[in-house]
């Protein structure tokens, strides 16, 4: 599929298909950060994509996520005739599976990083003796991982249950004093969606803080090699403070 024209509306998705197919990518949303150098056309954020702009663009290929955009958003470019691709992720095995998924729609072989990728997480060893954490991924409203997250499988492989891994929401909000009652043995802080810092998050549990980085703990693709170290990393770091 040379010459491809593909608009990504996932920060994840848009980083693999900037290392796996360049030159593929005409546009992606603001929050596509990564690759840092990566110069296309903006379209807006992942909920409020410039829909009218993206038609314009003529892709090939619009690449979406069913929990990360809006369905009406891509119902309109569908009527446009444009094709959509909308992957869903709720663990490591099924972003592994969606990567290949979308890096063949793009025209591009099978990179080495999601090879890497498999193998670091295979390999890993996990600590026989487990964690309970709270993970935010909010603030005012609080609100924190609950069941079949992506993230979530993540910080299983390590060693780590997701305290609200039952909850009926994938993301509840629930009141800072349940969490603080949550009988969890740390508190996990992502610094996206909600930027977690140092000064901004840790002063409200009376638990260890790990602070992780979103882009290791939340992205599928080229990040996935090595987040099992980052990650880890983190995590060991919370019991040294």
């Amino acid at each position: 599929m040379t010459g491809t024209r593909i608009v990504s509306l996932v920060p994840s998705l848009t980083e693999a298909v900037a290392v796996g197919a360049p030159g593929a990518l005409v546009a992606a949303t603001e929050w596509c950060s990564h690759p840092v150098d990566l110069e296309v056309a903006r379209i807006g954020g992942t909920k409020n994509p410039d829909v009218r702009r993206i038609i314009g663009l003529a892709p090939d290929l619009v690449i979406a996520n069913e929990e990360e955009n809006r369905a009406p958003d891509l119902a309109a470019l569908r009527a446009a005739g444009i094709e959509v691709l909308v992957t869903e992720v709720r663990d490591l095995p099924g972003a592994l599976r969606e990567l290949t998924r979308v890096l063949a729609a793009c025209g591009a072989g099978r990179p080495g990083w999601l090879d890497e990728a498999e193998e670091a997480w295979s390999q890993l060893a996990v600590p026989e003796a487990r964690l309970k954490a709270v993970v935010p991924i909010w603030r005012r409203p609080w609100m924190v991982l609950g069941r079949d997250t992506f993230a979530g499988d993540l910080l299983r492989r390590l060693g780590v249950d997701n305290a609200y891994a039952t909850h009926a929401e994938r993301y509840p909000r629930v009141p800072l004093e349940e969490l603080r009652e949550a009988a969890a043995d740390l508190v996990i802080l992502p610094d996206e969606p909600y930027r977690f810092t140092r000064e901004d998050g840790p002063e409200a549990f009376p638990v260890p803080a790990a602070l992780v980085s979103g882009r290791h703990l939340t992205w599928y693709g080229p990040s996935l090699a090595e987040a099992p170290a980052v990650l880890s990393g983190a995590l060991r770091a919370a019991f040294r403070s």
